[in-house]
């Protein structure tokens, strides 16, 4: 809506009778024009509040005159109060209906209002009343403006399209400064584009002005709901429900919300039992709900998660918790879940990238440890893994190694495999040496010990630049019974890689 101009006031004498000099007593007719060139007075000095009060004194003198409604509602305006200003210039034309000012404050202030319909229709009278009207055409034209950008907000909301509807609402309040439903249905809009606090801030404006403003408490109750505060969420619907028990929005929203509350709550419940399929069933169906929650939706995505990870299903987990972090950008939990997850599936260069931003995010001395971990996991990832060369879990005994190791490096002891092609002997040659340097390592309780917490086995002088597979292999199977590698070329005693001291043979069947 344009600034709003101040209009010359009323100074026709219609509603005044010529004044006969008396002495004695002033008649209603003379109160009331005194009372009105004062407020005129008070209107040019820009006092509007004085103004209405002398205006009202002569309505109250004489309550059929249009003109000093006419007035009044003039300096309603001026103060926007754009209700009462409308009251007033209904009664005006009502009184004179060829008051053509009084039809344009009518027009003025159903435009402020919102109500661009009545606006135009007062409008086109006026133009019947005094087709030279210059006021009547910028009025007309911002009043279909408004009309337009209302019916094209309200196509766009049903789309999904709520950027395009701030921006109609804006349009249509600069016409409209007084609609309380254009700044409801912006605030809605903004809500679900995530920007509570300015949703939040127009909720608020309105409920100074009027505090049991239906549609306000909503928006305030529905920025409560989508931020994750479901107890205040219900209890705002319920009041708008107590209120206005036909508010569809907040009916719809109050089902929403009490829907959500009892899916998390059953859902938590089955994990509680350590029913993890039924839970995430239930987390599912609840996703259901209302897609445009994220915050709620993101941690029932790590709720999801939480369940995958208990049935080992992990790469459900991650993806679960990729949706959660998807929603929630800063969702801690869900990076900690995730970044669990990789750790479980020795994924570790994610792994430290999750914790990374968990500590960004979070700099607490655990997070910090977190870190550090997943860093040593992936620097010991990128070594050698002399578990699983060997084929044992990390926390095999020394009996289990030996077993595995006698088992691996008679398998791959190239002497067995002396028929295979060159690249088949150098193969299994290579496999031989890992084997030996495997054991060499988990065998020995020191090494072990550094190799599992990441340090590097040569800064103590443990290198293998000059490792003997054969040495370990003769080693660990001296003073046992003789074997012999069968076949052409099958070693015996003292030569090549199956030779041992004291004249030991391996025979393989």
């Amino acid at each position: 809506m344009a600034d709003i101009q101040e209009e010359p006031m009323d100074t026709n004498e219609s509603c005044t009778e010529k004044i006969i000099p008396n002495n004695t007593t002033e008649t209603p007719e003379q109160i009331a024009e005194a009372a009105k060139k004062e407020g005129n007075v008070y209107y040019a000095g820009k006092e509007y509040r004085a103004a209405i009060k002398q205006y009202t004194t002569a309505i109250d003198a004489c309550p059929n005159c249009a003109s000093y409604y006419g007035n009044r509602a003039a300096a309603y305006i001026m103060i926007q109060k754009y209700r009462e200003a409308l009251e007033d210039a209904r009664q005006a034309v009502l009184l004179d209906e060829k008051f053509v000012k009084g039809h344009l404050r009518e027009a003025k202030c159903n435009l402020a209002l919102g109500d661009a319909e009545p606006a135009i229709r007062t409008l086109q009278h006026v133009l019947v009343l005094d087709p030279n009207n210059k006021s009547v055409p910028s009025e007309l034209q911002a009043a279909k403006a408004v009309l337009r950008y209302q019916e094209i907000a309200n196509v766009d909301f049903a789309k999904g399209d709520y950027r395009k509807v701030v921006f109609c609402m804006d349009r249509a309040l600069d016409h409209s400064p007084a609609c309380s439903k254009f700044k409801t249905l912006k605030a809605e809009a903004l809500v679900l584009l995530k920007r509570y606090q300015e949703a939040q801030e127009i909720a608020n404006n309105l409920l100074q002005f009027d505090s049991i403003n239906a549609d306000a408490i909503y928006i305030r109750g529905l920025c409560l709901y989508y931020e994750d505060n479901i107890e205040k969420a219900l209890q705002h619907f319920q009041q708008v429900l107590r209120l206005s028990p036909d508010h569809t929005p907040s009916r719809v929203s109050f089902k929403k919300c009490k829907t959500l509350k009892t899916k998390k709550e059953e859902g938590n419940t089955a994990f509680k039992h350590q029913d993890y399929e039924k839970a995430l069933g239930i987390y599912s169906e609840a996703l259901q709900v209302d897609p445009h929650n994220i915050y709620i939706n993101a941690k029932l995505y790590n709720n999801k998660a939480t369940a995958c990870a208990k049935l080992n299903r992990l790469d459900e987990a991650i993806e679960n918790c990729t949706k959660a972090i998807d929603l929630d950008e800063k969702y801690v939990k869900a990076y900690l879940r995730r970044a669990k997850c990789y750790m479980d599936s020795e994924q570790y260069e994610e792994a430290v990238r999750d914790y990374d931003k968990v500590f960004q995010l979070d700099k607490t001395r655990e997070n910090k440890r977190l870190l550090q971990d997943a860093k040593l996991e992936l620097k010991k990832s990128k070594r050698k893994d002399y578990y699983k060369i060997l084929g044992v879990g990390k926390n095999a005994t020394d009996e289990e190694i030996k077993k595995a190791y006698k088992k691996r490096a008679l398998l791959h002891h190239p002497d067995r495999h002396s028929n295979a092609t060159p690249e088949e002997r150098k193969d299994e040659e290579t496999k031989f040496k890992e084997i030996g340097e495997a054991f060499g390592v988990l065998s020995d309780s020191k090494k072990r010990m550094r190799y599992d917490t990441g340090q590097d086995i040569e800064d103590e002088g443990h290198g293998f630049g000059d490792f003997d597979a054969d040495s370990i292999f003769r080693a660990f199977f001296s003073g046992g019974p003789g074997f012999s590698f069968g076949g052409p070329g099958g070693g015996g005693g003292g030569g090549g890689h199956g030779g041992f001291p004291g004249g030991f043979e391996f025979h393989f069947g």
